[in-house]
């Protein structure tokens, strides 16, 4: 199923100038708003800088195979929620493209790609994770909380390609 071309979102504008963006992807069946709406809740204020536009775009409603078939906010179908099993790429790739026009809607706007960061939480991390390392190398970073990639992941194959491969940092559990 294709993906739409441009994606509803909600912003948290910059107090100043503008001079750098944070995509920040919700979870399977969540929403832009409700993604803010959590961290608002969990700061007790928004996630809000002087410089900085937060944006918070919500995926596509779609067909999700592990709901069944209903339909869902999610950034990318899965054949079943489990790290051994194969990505589904064509919805992966799809959606890479559709965020990929978002990105270059800020740099439109003056911000450059190195002042961009993508991050995500759940099924938004992972898919962060393909957004910048498998198309965008060159944004600022990508975070990605309490999410996987699976085990055969194309996104491993990517990183053994890179000539300096990115740091990846884990949170031991007993940290969280």
């Amino acid at each position: 199923m294709a993906a739409p071309c441009s994606l509803s979102r909600c912003v948290v504008a910059p107090a100043g100038k503008h001079t750098a963006s944070v995509i920040f992807l919700h979870g399977s069946g969540d929403s832009g708003p409700g993604i803010r709406s959590w961290i608002r809740e969990i700061l007790k204020q928004d996630l809000a800088f002087k410089h900085i536009k937060v944006i918070f775009p919500t995926a596509p409603a779609r067909p999700y195979t592990p709901m069944n078939g209903a339909v869902s906010n999610v950034w990318f179908d899965r054949y079943k929620i489990s790290i051994s099993s194969p990505e589904h790429l064509e919805s992966v790739d799809s959606m890479c493209q559709v965020l990929t026009n978002l990105i270059n809607e800020e740099v439109k706007t003056g911000i450059m790609k190195n002042r961009i960061l993508l991050g995500g939480f759940s099924m938004g991390g992972g898919m962060a994770m393909h957004l910048a390392y498998r198309q965008h190398r060159d944004v600022a970073g990508v975070f990605a909380l309490s999410s996987f990639l699976n085990t055969g992941s194309v996104l491993y194959q990517e990183l053994k390609e890179i000539e300096s491969p990115p740091r990846i940092i884990t949170v031991p559990r007993d940290c969280r």
